[in-house]
């Protein structure tokens, strides 16, 4: 069973690093990952966008996905060509910072997380898209927060270690704000396949 993430936001928003780290934290929980991030010309300001598709069994294509079970949206700007690919019943957390309550997402399941304000309540101004990551993963249990904390540890290079400390709390802050399994990934494998967790 597979499941498929589609990050979107803009440049500087660190989806980048946001989509790197479920695909490193769902290896360290033991399951296959890969990941693919696309971006516009613009190094800032410009529409940025990654895949990430977490699997218990192998996986073998590549993450350029027609169609998603899920999304993580930092930026209303560049929702809708992410919104008609994501699959109807499927899972969005979205920046309520950036995205208003009345975004499109009919025939979805949204949760929204004041992504930035927590950000900068756990000393990390920066670090909203950890915190719509570390959210994202209570909502779905795709991968754990300890697990996401590790990739984040290894991913960080060594000139921007100062940033630690405010990426784990904001990964922290995100999971503790929101509803834990409230639209879960594998129990809804568990549930297809008769396996238990």
């Amino acid at each position: 069973m597979q499941f498929e993430v589609m990050f979107t936001g803009i440049g500087g928003q660190g989806i980048q690093l946001a989509s790197k780290t479920l695909a490193l934290g769902a290896v360290i929980d033991g399951r296959q990952a890969m990941m693919c991030g696309h971006y516009a010309g613009a190094m800032r300001g410009g529409q940025t966008d990654a895949s990430v598709v977490v699997a218990d069994e192998g996986l073998r294509a590549l993450p350029i996905l027609p169609s998603a079970w899920s999304a993580l949206v930092m930026s209303e700007e560049y929702w809708e060509p992410t919104r008609v690919r994501i699959r109807p019943g499927g899972i969005v957390v979205a920046n309520g910072d950036m995205v208003p309550e009345e975004f499109p997402h009919d025939g979805l399941t949204a949760f929204r997380f004041p992504a930035q304000q927590l950000a900068s309540e756990a000393g990390a101004p920066l670090g909203g898209s950890l915190v719509l990551l570390g959210a994202y993963c209570t909502v779905t249990g795709l991968c754990s927060i300890d697990a996401l904390v590790t990739a984040m540890r290894r991913l960080v290079p060594p000139y921007r270690t100062q940033h630690l400390i405010g990426n784990e709390a904001a990964l922290r802050a995100g999971s503790g704000a929101a509803p834990r399994l409230a639209a879960p990934a594998w129990e809804q494998h568990a549930a297809l396949t008769g396996d238990a967790l």
